[in-house]
This record gives C-alpha cells, structure tokens and sequence, in this order.
C-alpha cells in the first residue's frame, strides 16, 4: 500500500523533474514545493518538527521509487532526512532542533555534509581544516571538496579538527554553519557525468567564526557521529540503486517485447532473454541483502558488513543493468535525451559516493577475516 501510495504521488506530479533538472541544472523553486507539499521532505524527522517520522525501511522505499523516475531525485530527500539532519535530531540541542529541522521539512533550508577535502577523500580522518578555540566560540579554516549540492545548501555541518594530537579517535568535531556566514565561500561548483543537477562544490572556510552554540553534540565526537550513520547512508544509496535498476529492467522488458527486428521481437533472441534474466537475478539479490541489513538493525544491531555489501553490489549491479538496458535500447539508449542514457550516466557516480567499492570491499574482507579463529 505505502509503494502503490508512494508511486501514485511521484508519477502524478513529478514526472517532469528529470526535464526540468536538465534544463535548469538545479531543482527549482517549483520543485522544492512540490516535494514539501507531498511530504518527501524531512520524512525521517519527528512529527513535532513537521515531518513523517519515518522508518529507516520506509526511507528507503521512498528512495527506491523516486529513483524510478531519476536518482537524482533521492538528493533532494537525503539533504533534508540524511547524515546532517538526523545528527541533528539525534545530537543536536534543543534550540539547534528548533532552529533548524522546521526549515528542513518544509523546504525552506536544505543541507550539505562538508567533509571531503582535497587530501582527504576516502582517507577522511587525512582532513585538514582546523577549528581553533577563541573567544565566544570557534575559528573554522580550511577547504572541503566535492561536496554534493553545496551551492544549493542553507547549512552545512562541518567537520574539523578540535584536537591534532587525538584526530579521529577523539579529535574531530562537528559545527553547523550557516550559508552565507562570514568567510564562507562555495568557491568553485563542478558538475558531474550525470544530471547537470548533482554539482559538487567547493567550500573555502577562512577565519570563520562559529559561536560555541552552534558546535553540533560534544567537541571531538564528531567522527563518530558520521560514522554511526555509514551504515543508513550505504542502504540509501543500495535502495537508490534498487529503484533504478528495477526501472531500467521494466523499460528493457518492454522494448525488447515492442521491438521487431527480422520479423520477430527482439525478446525471441537468447540474447536478449539472457541480458534480461541476469538484471533479474541481480535484482532480486540486491533485495535480498538490503532487506537481511535493515533486519539486523531493526534487531537493534549494525548491518556492519552487511550495509557494505548491499552498497556495493547494488551500485555495481545497477550500472550492469544500465549497461544492459542501453544495449538493448541500441542507438536510442544513447541518445543525449534517452532517459536510459540518463541512468546510465547518473548511476556510474553511485559506486564511488558513500563510500568507493574499493572501500567497501576492504570493510567486508575485513569482517570476514575477524571471524578467523586465532
């Protein structure tokens, strides 16, 4: 009922979003509203702050259907339900909360997650903004890099080093930042392979000053922070992956069914039959190991090694799908118009954000060599 109700809703009133995106190489207005409007925003906040209190599991099923239309989409819905918001609603004060989630569940505010730098990508405890301690508050300096929508953010949770010596066993702390604030400067906004509305930006931190009620939990947790959330992050993307690729088959399906070439449908040649039950098999097994991760941490646990697989097939197993839908598609799926094509180029950049598959495979050998007997 909740996906019906979910599909009913995106295809009602969104279905123009991956034009308009292209178009304007942002989400305008309009379809902020619209997103507001249909609840998509601030969907795992409290109800006291305006938004759905949603599970993770029905998260990611928003996730997952908006990305039948575009995984772009999903951008919209972490920036104001993902890592910065629900720090946040789970360590944040109580003035923070107040100030800040109302905003975030009815589109007024969006938010970015500034902790890439130049040095430091996948190696994040490499950073090298510092936060020093003056008079009322904190001094911010540093550069963060590719960060996703940080020309379209009113706040930024930041992370810095509080302690050189501790890093990140107990060295780094979050602040909030507000966009404009003195000193802040999104410095350079690249734009991907894909939608020309997924930008990462550059932010430069030059002497800002953070006053002490905007530093975000306890001084030198926030590593931690971010990385109790790794695992909703890496379901997210999984879902995102899920939605498209399970779109992508359908597509596949229909075409290969409508397509006549030597006097027989395309789905006749085995092939065709095979391209498609392989994006099946992987399909479903992407489901599978999304669903055994949200188990383990609706049993009160961390999907751990789990999050990480579901993560990495799925982003992998979803640019196969792609792969195999544009083949299927010949000339058409490559169009520069092809919604086909735009899945292709948007998903390639999933197997790299919330983590690369080289180091998700790293984190799942890791898992499986600590059960080794000693």
């Amino acid at each position: 009922m909740l996906r019906q109700s979910i599909r009913r809703s995106i295809e009602g009133r969104m279905a123009a979003f991956p034009r308009d995106m292209a178009a304007h190489g942002r989400f305008t207005p309009d379809m902020v509203r619209t997103f507001a409007e249909l609840g998509f925003l601030g969907i795992r906040l409290d109800e006291r702050w305006g938004g759905a209190a949603m599970s993770l599991r029905a998260y990611c099923l928003v996730q997952e259907e908006l990305s039948r239309l575009s995984p772009i989409l999903s951008l919209m819905v972490s920036s104001t339900s993902g890592l910065a918001p629900m720090a946040i609603q789970r360590h944040g004060t109580a003035e923070q909360q107040r100030r800040y989630l109302p905003q975030l569940c009815s589109g007024q505010s969006r938010t970015c997650f500034a902790l890439t730098e130049p040095e430091a990508g996948s190696d994040a405890a490499a950073m090298t903004t510092t936060a020093h301690r003056v008079s009322g508050g904190w001094q911010l300096n540093g550069i963060k890099h590719f960060i996703t929508l940080a020309d379209d953010a009113q706040l930024m949770m930041v992370m810095s080093i509080t302690d050189r010596a501790k890093r990140a066993r107990g060295g780094v702390s979050a602040f909030l930042v507000e966009i404009p604030t003195p000193g802040v400067s999104v410095s350079r906004v690249d734009r991907t392979i894909g939608s020309a509305a997924w930008t990462l930006g550059e932010i430069t931190l030059n002497e800002v000053f953070v006053a002490d009620s905007q530093v975000l939990g306890d001084i030198g947790k926030g590593f931690s922070y971010a990385m109790a959330s790794l695992d909703e992050g890496r379901l997210n993307v999984a879902s995102i992956c899920l939605g498209a690729a399970r779109w992508l088959l359908e597509a596949s399906a229909a075409h290969a069914t409508s397509r006549v070439t030597f006097g027989a449908p395309l789905a006749s040649r085995q092939a065709i039959q095979w391209m498609l039950a392989d994006s099946a098999t992987e399909i479903a097994a992407t489901e599978g190991l999304i669903q055994a991760a949200l188990e383990a941490i609706e049993a009160g646990g961390s999907a751990g090694a789990l999050a990480s697989m579901a993560k990495l097939y799925a982003s992998e197993m979803a640019f196969r799908v792609a792969d195999r839908a544009v083949q299927i598609h010949g000339a058409a799926g490559v169009l520069d118009s092809s919604p086909i094509g735009a899945m292709f180029r948007d998903l390639r950049l999933f197997r790299i954000g919330e983590g690369a598959s080289e180091i998700q495979r790293m984190l799942i050998a890791r898992s499986v060599l600590e059960q080794v007997p000693n």
